[in-house]
């Protein structure tokens, strides 16, 4: 059977997404792969300025809007129903940003990954908070810059990965929209998973990143091949496996084409090279 020819579109032209969105370009791979029989949950966010209000939207399967801080126990609480009502052919899948996941959000995700959970729960992080006007938050980047960090945010960017490998979850991975077909695969192969799967994706925002719209997806591809964002992924908490070996490009190859470090200096770029270094060199000693 060709896979490719088995997937079929579940998002609709036309959404309110800015030009140069990933996370639309997200939801529209995740859905694609998971099919028909899904149902989507969605928190306050662009992925639900994206999927529309009643009675317009872009989405094609049903989708249950919730509280900032509650995507993980809604689709908990939705599969349960299912499961219930002996559905068993249905998928239910969670879209949440980083805002959502990294703070808002982190406590109830945390216990839905305690008490393992079924259900996919997919984080679209673009790094701030972006659809109430480019907060920072702790997925921001050190140095990078938003209205609240004008100069550019003094922390490092949190390790959320490592803190859902910790509650040891059947299945966590890393994704990047400019990488469509590593990103659909691990959606389809979460699907087939009993219990909570997190999968961690960026989506690089042109307009909170201030780039031009064309670049998004060239932004995906750079932190992907600078090891900033490599792709793996993780079972029972233990077993990593990378997924792509990437280029080792400079960091700054992808830094400069973002207006958000504009102002660095060549010692901050330095700096965060030697970290981007240092959290590969770690990831390497896992696999």
């Amino acid at each position: 059977m060709d896979l490719e020819a088995a997937r079929v579109e579940q998002m609709r032209p036309g959404h309110f997404a800015c030009p140069g969105c990933s996370v639309a370009l997200a939801m529209r791979l995740a859905l694609r792969a998971l099919g028909e029989k899904t149902i989507a949950v969605i928190i306050p966010s662009c992925s639900s300025i994206i999927a529309g209000t009643y009675p317009n939207t872009a989405i094609k399967v049903p989708a249950f809007h919730t509280t900032f801080e509650t995507a993980a126990p809604a689709a908990a609480g939705i599969s349960y129903g299912l499961t219930l009502q002996g559905i068993d052919d249905t998928t239910v899948v969670a879209f949440a940003g980083d805002g959502g996941t990294f703070d808002i959000g982190l406590q109830s995700l945390s216990g839905a990954a305690d008490r393992n959970e079924h259900f996919i729960y997919v984080c679209l992080d673009n790094e701030a908070y972006m659809n109430t006007g480019i907060q920072a938050g702790s997925a921001t980047p050190r140095s990078a810059w938003t209205v609240t960090t004008p100069t550019g945010r003094l922390f490092r960017k949190k390790k959320i990965m490592d803190i859902i490998v910790a509650h040891r979850v059947p299945y966590a991975a890393t994704a990047s929209t400019g990488d469509p077909r590593d990103l659909m695969e691990k959606v389809e192969k979460a699907r087939s998973i009993q219990g909570m799967k997190f999968i961690h994706v960026l989506t690089p925002c042109a307009t909170g990143w201030r780039m031009e719209e064309r670049l998004s997806a060239q932004a995906a591809i750079l932190a992907v091949e600078t090891r900033l964002f490599p792709l793996y992924e993780v079972f029972e908490g233990k077993t990593y496996v990378l997924t792509h070996e990437p280029q080792g490009l400079p960091i700054e190859n992808y830094l400069s084409i973002q207006g958000r470090y504009r102002h660095l200096t060549r010692e901050q770029i330095r700096v965060m090279q030697a970290e981007v270094d240092e959290e590969w060199s770690a990831l390497l000693k896992r696999l």
